[in-house]
């Protein structure tokens, strides 16, 4: 299904599944932006996920694309809230995971009922994940102002910004400022 879609806007790519599409959101001069607004940007995000060969961007897909994004940020918000996990638990209702034997060996295939909740899933299926291999390491932007969330994937697990170059060194230019302000 792969089409060509446009450039992805978003400041912060590549994370895992889940938070890469939490970070569908995202704050550009103090205005909030929305990748997922059509399937124009469910395309670009489907792209960059490397999920447009198996799903195609089009109302339902959205749909239930932003339902999961919604339960997500929902979970990440309010870690350990009952109505959060119950929200995820609802978007992992619409797939399963099949185990197979191929002549490559063991594997697994994700079945749904409605493809069009397939990249929701996988994205709520990836969280699980996360979750079961290194929770603390799930991480919100320390800048107050930004609503990304990244993996830490840094060896002492001490990341604090989506990005130096962007969040880090606006935290450092505001500190400064305000040193010289108190001389």
């Amino acid at each position: 299904m792969t089409v060509a879609t446009a450039v992805d806007p978003r400041p912060l790519i590549g994370e895992p599944v889940s938070l890469d599409l939490l970070n569908t959101r995202w704050r550009a001069d103090g205005e909030l932006q929305d990748l997922l607004t059509d399937t124009g940007g469910l395309a670009v995000w489907l792209a960059s996920t490397g999920l447009d060969d198996r799903f195609a961007a089009d109302p339902a897909t959205l749909r239930h694309t932003l339902t999961a994004r919604d339960a997500l940020a929902a979970l990440v918000d309010a870690p350990g809230d009952p109505a959060g996990a119950a929200r995820v638990d609802a978007v992992l209702g619409h797939g399963r995971i099949r185990a197979t034997l191929t002549p490559a060996g063991p594997g697994e295939v994700s079945e749904f009922a409605d493809l069009a909740w397939g990249p929701g899933w996988s994205a709520a299926r990836d969280h699980l994940d996360l979750l079961r291999t290194a929770p603390d390491r799930i991480r919100a932007c320390a800048h107050e102002a930004c609503l990304l969330h990244f993996f830490d994937t840094s060896r002492n697990g001490t990341r604090r910004w989506c990005s130096m170059a962007l969040c880090g060194n606006r935290a450092k230019a505001s500190r400064h400022y305000a040193r010289t302000r108190e001389r």
